[in-house]
């Protein structure tokens, strides 16, 4: 212990030492530059400042009030201040208008006692934090779990406090030289191409963060080849456009299709539906399949490489061995030296009533999905009868758009939902530490986005024109007959909807999340212009410090926290939501890629924007987030691993469920013109026809009655197509359904197996920790050795090698 002191007491000696230096040189500078005949005093030009770690805001007790008996929520107000002050936080109070502000600076031995703790703890040794003097990130975290710890003696904490309005909000300032810095490298738009300061985001924001951003601008990398591969197939089958002869056969078909609704819906003929042929082959090709197995193999090598690339910076950050949990409990000890270890706690009636209550939220979220499927099947037969000739010719896909709008409006009102209930049940769960708390929440809220998106989107991929019945045996749902899929193929509606839904998202989420924050940030900048600075007297030696810092006025105190009091609230939400939007991104970019091949170029050009986007967001216009220390993304890297797998399954089902591949193919080498050695003709010639079966109707009044087969001859009848196949004779289903549908689930069967085999020797290949990442962890645990075993703190890496990643 003696020992540790004297290396504390070391460190103190020459921090002071490298201030008086560090003050005494940046005068002379000044000395140098001043003109001889200058009156102005001798400034250095580069001053340091000495931060508050937090600032509590909270409204001001008037006069009437303090002359009578002082309202409850006041008295609390002095009863937290007090508890701060038990705790040597110096407190600085200033009035401001109808506010009052408490500018708190934790003192020097908590930090010391911090550096301490993780010399000796398991997992969060030989950090960058345990050697020298702290940095503001470290104050600001510590502070901030001390401040969420403190109650008064009613038993209310900071964040009770708040919600009863005792205290307005709290807030950790924005250093101005180091943002200046960060504006100019990276928040900023001309800086869209270039690389992004990790070391600097981290040393500002913390590894959380830095790592966000890393993950982000690694993703944005790899969604290059992604994004050209898919433009390639897109262009294929747009080469084709014209030459195709399925395309032809729908252009030039004569054939009478069956009507789409019961009653006001007419007999429409098959080349009335030639641009929606075209669309449903730019999307529906043979380059689709190749492109599905490569976006399932990609997603593997995007993780392991990415688990590469995290684990060089993590390592260079000192945080390998970084643990949450076991940071949380030193800051416990800091707190409170007689503090209690939080007991793992697992109650089956909690866990059971969880279960229960979220899968009645599925089942709500799923209901909601059955609910946009009713709005389709009646909005198509209304629109059917419009009197505009363009919505009675296209009533299906105009139905399909307006049902992805709509799954958009419902996507945004289900995300509040979501997160209450995710908190809720998070709050019954009771876990017993903060990060398990977050893996807790973010597991349920992303559970709850993913059904709230794609619960459509499954049904439209998987159930849509599969269970609507044949012409006199309909199924309906409300009344109104299920919707049927295009002769073309159903990718197309899965199409619109993921196009709908990616582009709205996107867009509209950027436009609100950047252009709010910038006008309340235009609104607030009038109430700091007021606060100019009045005096010199900061930047005088007479206002230095023994260590050479500054303390400002009272009015320079104010101008800098009213400046972050103005900008947009940060929270612990703030980073989540931005995971949470980038995942979901990712979850559209492979599962249903086989559907929307041009997916991932819009992922790739938002990323583009989103980085500089969030970058002048967190740096300009929102208050500074409270730095965290981590070695991971979290619990989303499992996600990410989940999608992954989902990936393979749904891209093999929609090439061989939903798309025409399969029929396709069998019609090509079973029953086409070169599987019956008709050179003539092209092998796809006749498959449109082939896909379609025969059925009777006659009009009643004003309604269609379709008759069976033997009927016929009974009635004064129309004949007219529907897409399935079936016999003309009594509607059941021919021996090449059932080719078709053993094809169908063999091709699942065997992509699923060769791509899920792809991807572990993709793993495998790929080590997901880079041999030069080993070497340099054994070089620093064997110097960390050595130097406790000569008694000094020593360096963590030799002399005269630097990080080239993070420069000294």
């Amino acid at each position: 212990m003696k020992r540790c002191q004297r290396w504390m007491e070391a460190v103190r000696d020459r921090s002071c030492f490298i201030m008086f230096c560090r003050s005494t040189r940046e005068e002379d500078i000044e000395m140098r530059d001043r003109p001889k005949d200058s009156t102005e005093p001798l400034l250095p030009s580069v001053p340091t400042h000495r931060i508050f770690d937090y600032v509590l805001v909270a409204d001001k007790e008037n006069e009437e009030e303090k002359d009578n008996d002082r309202d409850l929520k006041f008295l609390r107000q002095i009863a937290f201040i007090e508890q701060l002050k038990k705790k040597s936080i110096a407190v600085t109070r200033i009035d401001h208008e109808d506010k009052v502000f408490y500018g708190l600076r934790a003192p020097t031995e908590i930090f010391e006692d911090y550096q301490y703790l993780l010399k000796v703890s398991d997992s969060c040794n030989w950090t960058g934090d345990m050697k020298g003097s702290e940095n503001q990130a470290t104050r600001i975290r510590i502070m901030n779990f001390i401040l969420q710890q403190i109650c008064i003696n009613t038993g209310e904490n900071l964040e009770e406090l708040m919600v009863k309005d005792v205290f307005e909000t709290m807030f950790c300032l924005h250093e101005r030289k180091k943002q200046k810095e960060l504006k100019k490298k990276w928040a900023r738009w001309t800086a869209l191409f270039t690389e992004q300061p990790v070391c600097d985001i981290k040393s500002y924001f913390g590894e959380k963060v830095a790592l966000y951003y890393l993950w982000l601008g690694w993703y944005t990398k790899l969604l290059l080849p992604a994004a050209v591969l898919g433009v390639i197939v897109f262009l294929y089958g747009l080469a084709f456009f014209n030459t195709n002869p399925l395309i032809k056969e729908v252009c030039e078909s004569n054939i009478t299709m069956c009507p789409r609704c019961d009653k006001k819906c007419k007999l429409w003929n098959l080349s009335d539906s030639c641009s929606y042929a075209k669309i449903s082959h730019l999307f529906d090709n043979e380059g689709t399949v190749a492109f599905a197995m490569f976006m399932a193999i990609w997603t593997t090598l995007f993780l392991e490489l990415w688990k590469r690339h995290r684990g060089t910076y993590v390592s260079k950050w000192k945080v390998y061995d970084w643990c949450e949990e076991e940071e949380e409990l030193i800051m416990e000890l800091v707190n409170d030296h007689n503090c209690k270890p939080k007991q793992f706690r697992h109650s089956y009636t909690r866990s059971a009533l969880v279960l229960v209550l979220v899968t009645l939220m599925l089942m709500l979220i799923i209901g909601l999905a059955h609910a946009l499927v009713v709005f389709r099947v009646v909005a198509a037969p209304l629109m059917s009868d419009s009197k505009w000739e363009f919505l009675k010719d296209h009533a299906n896909p105009v139905a399909v758009m307006l049902g992805a709008v709509l799954h958009y409006i419902t996507i945004q009102i289900m995300t509040r939902v979501n997160k209450w209930v995710s908190l809720k049940l998070v709050e019954i769960e009771k876990p017993n530490s903060l990060a398990a708390k977050e893996r807790s929440f973010t597991v349920k809220m992303f559970t709850f986005q993913f059904f709230t998106l794609f619960s459509s989107l499954f049904y439209v991929a998987f159930f849509l024109g599969r269970i609507n019945g044949h012409p006199g045996n309909y199924v309906r749902l409300a009344g109104f007959r299920l919707e049927e899929c295009h002769p073309s193929g159903c990718l197309t509606d899965l199409f619109i909807q993921m196009a709908v839904i990616m582009v709205l998202k996107q867009t509209l989420n950027n436009i609100f999340e950047f252009t709010l924050p910038w006008l309340n940030s235009l609104l607030s900048r009038k109430a700091t212009r007021k606060l100019e600075r009045k005096c010199g007297y900061c930047y005088r030696k007479a206002c230095r410090d023994e260590q050479g810092r500054i303390e400002p006025c009272d009015v320079c105190k104010l101008r800098s926290w009213l400046s972050n009091y103005h900008l947009v609230d940060s929270d612990a939400f703030s980073l989540f939501n931005e995971f949470l939007e980038m995942v979901i991104q990712f979850s559209f970019t492979t599962i249903f890629v086989a559907a929307f091949p041009l997916a991932p170029l819009l992922a790739l050009i938002n990323n583009i924007f989103e980085i500089r986007l969030d970058a002048i967001k967190m740096v300009r216009l929102e208050r500074r987030l409270v730095p965290k220390k981590t070695n991971d993304i979290g619990v989303w890297t499992q996600v990410l691993e989940a999608i992954g797998v989902l990936a393979v399954i749904a891209n093999g089902l929609v090439i061989g469920i939903t798309s025409d591949f399969i029929p396709r193919l069998v019609y090509r080498y079973r029953y086409g013109p070169c599987a019956n050695g008709i050179a003539t003709k092209h092998c796809m010639e006749g498959y449109i026809s082939d896909t379609l079966s025969t059925a009777f109707m006659y009009n009643s009044s004003s309604d269609i009655v379709f008759v069976s087969p033997m009927q016929r001859h009974s009635f004064n009848v129309t004949q007219c197509s529907y897409r399935d196949y079936r016999s003309l004779t009594d509607y059941t289903l021919t021996s090449q359904f059932w080719l078709v549908l053993a094809v169908r689930f063999a091709f699942v069967i065997l992509f699923e197996h060769v791509v899920v085999v792809c991807k572990f020797v993709a793993a495998w290949i790929v080590p997901s920790t880079p041999i030069h990442v080993k070497n340099e962890r054994l070089r620093d645990k064997l110097n960390r050795l050595k130097s406790e075993l000569h008694g000094s703190g020593g360096s963590s890496s030799p002399r005269g090698v630097h990080s080239p990643y993070c420069p000294v």
